[in-house]
């Protein structure tokens, strides 16, 4: 369960950036603030799944 997990925040993760990238070339900045905090919230779920599972 915790690898599905894992998957699931790297995919996020690039849909953050893309998110990112997008909003730069769009010059939107909320565009890139969504993209930002899905990065952050993707990031932080890993490193709780990583410190519950040792």
């Amino acid at each position: 369960m915790k690898y599905v997990l894992a998957i699931a925040a790297v995919l996020v993760v690039a849909l953050g950036v893309a998110g990112i990238v997008h909003g730069e070339a769009d010059d939107s900045p909320g565009l890139q603030l969504l993209g930002g905090l899905l990065v952050i919230g993707a990031v932080a779920i890993g490193v709780r799944i990583v410190r519950r599972s040792r």
